[in-house]
């Protein structure tokens, strides 16, 4: 007879979660790091808006920023509403859906000639995924969280008007837009779901 040593104890949800986002940050201030270095050369991949060449920066524009002000900006909400998105799940499908979204959005009818870079975007649309699928999903205590989150980070949400200088309103507008779009579609979706794919879906690591 052998000894066998007992399995790793997994770890416990949140802690995987608040690894994934911290890798996420140390990530973007990787390549704020390295844009630096470039004398912020990679900033021109961002959006430009209504051009072929600028089709691209719909990808390249979450991992770029301005400048280290800028990216901590980003990441102090970032952070806080990624965390939150990845412990109610969904993730994926929400940051995709926001993503582009918003960057369609700033290709758009952001002004020409300009470069739009950032997370703020997606932000925007993680946080009004949050405020609102609790309505969509019908479920008292998702609702409860949003109004939460609507108490703490509603102030935020005036940045989706219009407004001068070089915040890309239209970015936070449609990444808005794009977190509502993903509460509703992804409600949908489970609804169509049958009970026991949507356990699984809902229970599983995302």
């Amino acid at each position: 007879m052998t000894d066998t040593a007992p399995a790793p104890a997994a770890w416990p949800r949140w802690q995987r979660n608040a690894v994934i986002m911290a890798v996420i940050v140390v990530g973007l201030f990787v390549v704020e790091a390295v844009d630096a270095a470039l004398n912020y050369s990679l900033d021109q991949d961002g959006i430009v808006p209504r051009t072929v060449s600028g089709l691209p920066g719909i990808l390249w524009a979450p991992f770029l920023h301005v400048d280290f002000a800028h990216l901590i900006a980003n990441v102090l909400p970032g952070a806080i509403l990624g965390f939150i998105l990845l412990m109610a799940g969904r993730f994926l499908a929400v940051t995709a859906v926001v993503w582009l979204v918003s960057g369609f959005g700033v290709w758009l009818i952001a002004p020409a000639g300009t470069v739009t870079v950032g997370a703020s975007g997606i932000i925007f649309g993680w946080l009004t995924y949050l405020i609102v699928r609790g309505l969509f999903n019908r479920r008292f205590l998702q609702v409860l969280g949003g109004l939460a989150l609507l108490v703490v980070y509603g102030g935020t949400l005036w940045g989706v008007l219009p407004q001068g200088g070089s915040v890309s309103w239209q970015g936070h507008l449609f990444g808005a837009i794009g977190g509502v779009l993903a509460a509703w579609m992804l409600a949908s979706a489970d609804r169509r779901a049958p009970r026991g794919q949507l356990e699984q879906v809902t229970t599983g690591a995302r």
